[in-house]
């Protein structure tokens, strides 16, 4: 009988149970799911906060893990930081975070995330956020999050 503390951590399946984890824990499933949903892709605290049934902190707390693990990055808009009403931070996928969920299909899914998130009733605050000025995404995160416009028509209609 051989001792499992002798077993090698890194083994060649402990990175994909390790991405399983990290991405199937509630809070920062849904993190993924609305950025994927998001017109640009790209959203701020107050945004995410609207759409996720939990504390800011709790939201903040989930953002953070996504940046250690290089899925999620923090994108600022240098003209709107000044500006009361509009926000300068915005959360969006990095080009490993694309990769990743290439790799566990969750791309597969942005068409209907698009739909629900184009559907969801809006406060006036998050509409304002949502049509504000924001950075422009890496090229390699643009194109990996691009999908063709008649799937997103099926899935809205």
């Amino acid at each position: 009988m051989s001792d499992s503390s002798s077993i090698n951590q890194s083994g060649p399946f402990e990175e994909q149970r390790r991405l399983f984890d990290l991405l199937s824990q509630e809070t920062r499933h849904l993190v993924i799911q609305y950025l994927l949903g998001h017109p640009k892709h790209l959203m701020s605290l107050d945004e995410l906060d609207y759409m996720i049934p939990k504390s800011k902190a709790a939201i903040s707390d989930q953002l953070d893990t996504l940046i250690e693990a290089g899925i999620v990055d923090l994108y600022r808009y240098e003209p709107s930081e000044n500006k009361r009403d509009l926000p300068s931070k915005f959360y969006g996928l990095t080009k490993r975070g694309v990769e990743v969920l290439y790799e566990y299909n969750y791309l597969r899914g942005v068409p209907a995330a698009r739909a629900l998130y184009k559907n969801t009733r809006k406060s006036s605050k998050i509409e304002r956020h949502e049509s504000a000025p924001r950075p422009t995404l890496p090229d390699a995160v643009r194109d990996g999050l691009s999908i063709d416009d008649e799937e997103t028509a099926q899935a809205e209609n």
